[in-house]
Formats: C-alpha cells, sequence, structure tokens
C-alpha cells in the first residue's frame, strides 16, 4: 500500500541511470509525488530556489565538485529540506562527515532495493535513516572519543586531497582542480602523511584499501 501524500522529492545524482531507478522506488511507494532530477549543482540549486523540496537525495561525487561543499547553502534555501546521501562511497568514512553537515540520512548504493525503499519511508515519515553500522560508529565515537578508522582523522579536504593523490594526480593537477596554490597541496599532503603515521604514497593506497576506500 502507497504512503498517502503529496511529497516533493529531488533527486541529485551525475548518472540517469540512478535517478530513473530511484524515481521508480519513490512512484512505488508514494501517492502522488513531485519528483525532479538534476545530475549538477548548478541545475540543483535552480531547483531548490523555484521549488519546496521535503527530500533531497544526493550523491558525494560530481563533475563540478563534492557535494558536502552544497549542503550549508542548500539548508540556507530550505531550512527544512532532508537530505539523504545515497552514494557509493564507504559510510565508514563518509557517514558522520555528512550528517555533522547538515544530512540526516547515508545510504550506500551497494545496499538491496528493501533498503533503499526503508530509508526512503524512514526519511519522509522520521526525517532520518542510519543504518545499524552508522548507529554504531556514532555511539563508538561519543564512548572512545577518537576515531577508530584512522581515515577518519583528515579534514574534508584533506581527504579530498588524498583521493586524488591515490587516483595518480600530481600536485600541479591537484592545485589546478582545487584552485589553490601548489604549495598549498603540497602542506595537505604533509598533513596527511603526519596524521596517518605513514610516508609514501604506496603506504596511503594501502591504508585506503584497507578501510575499503579506493579512492573511486
Amino acid at each position: 500500500m502507497k504512503l498517502s501524500n503529496n511529497c516533493s522529492f529531488l533527486i541529485t545524482d551525475d548518472h540517469s541511470i540512478v535517478r530513473q531507478g530511484i524515481s521508480m522506488l519513490i512512484n512505488e511507494l508514494f501517492l502522488n509525488p513531485k519528483i525532479y532530477m538534476s545530475g549538477n549543482f548548478k541545475d540543483t540549486f535552480k531547483i531548490i530556489n523555484e521549488t519546496k523540496i521535503d527530500l533531497l537525495i544526493l550523491d558525494i561525487n560530481f563533475p563540478d565538485g563534492n557535494s558536502i561543499s552544497i549542503i550549508k547553502d542548500i539548508k540556507i534555501i530550505q531550512p527544512e529540506i532532508k537530505i539523504l546521501i545515497f552514494t557509493a562511497y564507504n559510510e565508514d568514512i563518509y557517514a558522520l562527515r555528512y550528517l555533522n553537515s547538515g544530512a540526516s540520512g547515508y545510504l550506500n548504493k551497494g545496499s538491496s532495493e528493501e533498503e533503499m525503499k526503508q530509508a526512503l519511508t524512514s526519511m519522509i515519515l522520521s526525517g532520518k535513516y542510519l543504518t545499524q553500522n552508522v548507529k554504531d560508529r556514532i555511539l563508538d565515537s561519543y564512548i572512545s572519543k577518537s576515531p577508530i578508522n584512522p581515515i577518519e582523522q583528515l579534514s574534508n579536504r584533506e581527504l579530498e586531497v588524498a583521493r586524488m593523490l591515490i587516483k595518480g594526480y600530481g600536485n600541479l593537477e591537484i592545485s589546478d582542480l582545487l584552485n589553490v596554490k601548489k604549495t598549498t597541496v603540497s602542506t595537505f599532503k604533509n598533513r596527511i602523511f603526519e596524521k596517518l603515521e605513514i610516508d609514501n604514497l604506496a603506504a596511503l593506497i594501502e591504508l585506503f584499501r584497507l578501510y575499503n576506500d579506493d579512492g573511486e
């Protein structure tokens, strides 16, 4: 039985097949949903500025940047909007970062269709959705007061630089992509190595592999 509401949904993902798949699930779950779609930040802000959105389903990585940088601006425009992060990125590393930035739900793209339905329903009915794993990590972080995963020590920008290094980008390429000085990239790289207690790129790649984040 479909949930009776007239909620509006915005699906923001740079892959059309993902947008279409989520749209099908929404139509299956809800009665008379209004569904909007976007593949980039510009279109996302255009829709949010023009239309009240109840639930934003948002990926992390886009050609025009990382979505953590736009959540604050989205919440300024629509303070009541609910945001579900739906991504292939490892929840052990990214979930708490996005929740702290203003999202209220996080789900990995490797989840089952039933989990996705549960997440969509929960976001509309209660305004939040967390897997048991994320709930456990939140509790662990409060109890231990320190990150269990060493990668969690990195700031959002350091994590972004680390992922680029793993992909094989050089300092100059990273500085161009992030629009910062080459010396700034070197500073980030040094901080990353210092925080993770490593001294070479091979060790960085192995550490990310060990904690199930391959930089893709």
